[in-house]
């Protein structure tokens, strides 16, 4: 599904990635793991595009992954906290824009859906800067139910996430794996990377 070769990338001539092979296989989740400051989030950041890496290659599938592409960004979705927000939208207004814009069929069933598996159907009428820290995390990841991807790319997804809601990621990333789509995460929770059934990739340097 993702297959990267080379990547290298530096920040004022201090080398952060350098030289990275990965694949991701359709059906595996694969965690990077590693101390703060080694290069995973640019890792991730060089793979979807909002960085640019100053040397090697990534494909998503056979083609070179250019989020410019329109099949490219129906395959590709990312949590990265950077979740682009309306001010005067709801959180289910949100969802339902989203599932708009990505041509979902059934709208409203696969909203209420998200929000259910979310367990934030008691907040689908909030505004999103009215949420916890928990509940803004849930609907982050709730915006990758609510559209079609082959790959998800998450960067610490369990943040401010309490235990019960740690074990419930775990849990959903292993079953999105299972469907036959691929999962690369960025995690510092032990417990995450084991629940998901992870491929664990460590990612080295100097922290």
């Amino acid at each position: 599904m993702l297959s990267v070769r080379g990547l290298t990338k530096a920040y004022g001539g201090r080398v952060v990635v350098e030289d990275l092979d990965l694949d991701v296989a359709a059906g595996e989740v694969v965690s990077l793991v590693g101390p703060n400051g080694v290069g995973k989030s640019t890792v991730l950041r060089c793979l979807v595009g909002l960085e640019t890496p100053d040397a090697g290659e990534v494909h998503l599938g056979e083609a070179r992954l250019d989020t410019r592409v329109p099949q490219t960004r129906r395959a590709l979705c990312t949590v990265l906290g950077d979740l682009g927000l309306l001010p005067d939208l709801t959180v289910a207004e949100h969802l339902d824009l989203l599932a708009r814009a990505h041509g979902v069929e059934g709208v409203a069933e696969v909203v209420a859906g998200a929000l259910d598996e979310a367990r934030i159907e008691h907040v689908a009428d909030q505004l999103p800067t009215t949420l916890s820290s928990g509940q803004a995390q849930r609907f982050a990841l709730a915006s990758a139910m609510v559209r079609p991807w082959a790959l998800l790319v998450a960067d610490e997804p369990e943040q401010r996430l309490d235990d019960a809601g740690r074990a419930w990621l775990g849990d959903w990333l292993a079953a999105h794996a299972a469907t036959g789509r691929a999962v690369l995460v960025a995690s510092h929770d032990p417990d995450v990377v084991a629940r998901s059934g992870a491929r664990v990739v460590q990612i080295e340097g100097d922290a």
